[in-house]
């Protein structure tokens, strides 16, 4: 089922009336974060072994010289979309860190043994975050995308 969320034009936050604009109503609902990667194999390695992900599907787009993987960690959720362009691609750019993603979040039942088993698997702990009443923690995948922990 789509989330309803409302639009409003700039018009319907002003203080005057509207001058009988429709109001723009847009039901959404969120299905997949796409970021890209410089080695798609690393990088579905690293989401399927140290997260724990499973691949939902894979696909060569030969229109854009590209690769896809699709993972999600449970059926229904949120999808994780690893897009690698080949040399040669005009979407194939110097890679920077994030291009634009900040992090992506886990949420994991057991903090510290969940950050001692991506240490294990050559992801160690990058920052510590604490407030008065939670915890988190991140590590980075091999495109160096921050990855939160938390419980």
């Amino acid at each position: 089922m789509l989330g309803d969320y409302r639009c409003l034009t700039a018009i319907d936050l002003c203080d005057e009336e509207p001058n009988n604009q429709p109001m723009i109503e847009m039901k959404t609902k969120f299905t997949y974060t796409g970021i890209r990667v410089k080695d798609l194999k690393k990088s579905a390695e690293f989401y399927t072994q140290v997260l724990g992900m499973k691949e939902t599907g894979r696909s060569k787009i030969e229109q854009n010289k590209g690769e896809v993987v699709n993972l999600a960690s449970e059926e229904g959720g949120p999808v994780l979309e690893l897009n690698y362009y080949e040399k040669g691609s005009r979407f194939d750019a110097e890679y920077v860190v994030g291009e634009g993603v900040d992090h992506l979040a886990f949420q994991v039942d057991n903090l510290d043994k969940a950050i001692l088993e991506a240490g294990k698997a050559g992801f160690p702990m990058v920052l510590e975050m604490k407030t008065k009443t939670s915890r988190w923690m991140y590590i980075q995948d091999p495109n160096g995308i921050f990855i939160e922990l938390f419980a």
